[in-house]
This record gives C-alpha cells, structure tokens and sequence, in this order.
C-alpha cells in the first residue's frame, strides 16, 4: 500500500504515521510543503527507530506524485480520505498499489481535489456528531489496516490470530 499525507504539519502526527507504515509495509508519500523540517527532533522521536524501516519518498507536489505513478504497469488508484464524502472507506475493493491520501491536520485535502475526485472519496463514520474527524495518524491506521486486511485476506497472507 501507498500512504500519501498531503502538506502534514504536525512533526508527531508523521512520526506515528511512519511507524505504521514500518508495521504494515507500506510505502510513505510525503508531499510537500510540509510544516517541519525532516530532520526535526521531534519528528525523528515520534518515529523513533522507525524510520531505517521505512520505505519513504518526498514529492513536490501531488500533482508530481500523480505523474510518477501513471508511469507504473498498472493504472493506479488514488482514494481521497475525507470528512465531506458518504462513502465508507470500508467500501472499496483495495489493491495492494493502491495510494490514500490523506490531507492537512488543520484543513484537511483541498476542495478542487475532492470536487474533481468524487468517485474515489472515502470517509471514516463519525457516529457523534460534535466530533469533527480523527487525529490524523488515528485517521491513517483504521484506513490502512482495512485496506491490508482485504488486500491480505485475498492473498491468503492475512494471519490469523485466533487458536
């Protein structure tokens, strides 16, 4: 799986969200301007010795990862995770070459991007109301599992935890 944080600004958030990706083997975007530098401490403790594990690429700009990924074999498939989409995340079929993208902490992805992409948001349920969205490294880890989940479970490598 590709994990894509769109502009993060928070060096804690990223960290986290390496370590996922160092669990789960997926590969990190990180798509710039990013609100730190990636030498930051604080970044670096928050991943702790996660980051030698990390299979990890710094882009520009999306729209420069989109470019990169068109020339894979196969077309890839970019699912916009939002707050302002009805589709469940639970409800696509996920390829293992598939990218989520997730956006600032503060503003999430921008609306063009959604308003062009309808077809490929998804959401996260929010069953309170007064709740506005999950921590962004939260947010990452109930999207990616479930997409490792499926794309293990049709590989038949998924492990079983039970006796």
């Amino acid at each position: 799986m590709n994990v894509v944080l769109v502009e993060p600004e928070i060096p804690p958030n990223t960290g986290n969200v390496a370590r996922l990706c160092a669990a789960t083997q997926s590969t990190l975007h990180l798509v710039g301007p990013l609100g730190f530098r990636l030498d930051d401490k604080t970044l670096r403790r928050a991943g702790m010795d996660y980051w030698e594990q990390v299979t990890w690429k710094s882009w520009d700009s999306l729209e420069q990862l989109r470019a990169a990924a068109r020339q894979e074999p196969r077309p890839p498939r970019f699912y916009y995770v939002t707050t302002k989409s009805k589709r469940p995340y639970t409800r696509p079929r996920y390829r293992g070459d598939d990218y989520l993208v997730f956006g600032r902490e503060t503003a999430g992805l921008p609306k063009t991007l959604l308003d062009a992409n309808p077809e490929m948001t998804i959401t996260i349920p929010m069953f309170n109301p007064q709740a506005r969205s999950l921590n962004l490294a939260t947010a990452v880890a109930v999207v990616l599992y479930e997409a490792v989940r499926q794309v293990r479970m049709a590989e038949r490598t998924w492990t079983s935890f039970e006796g």
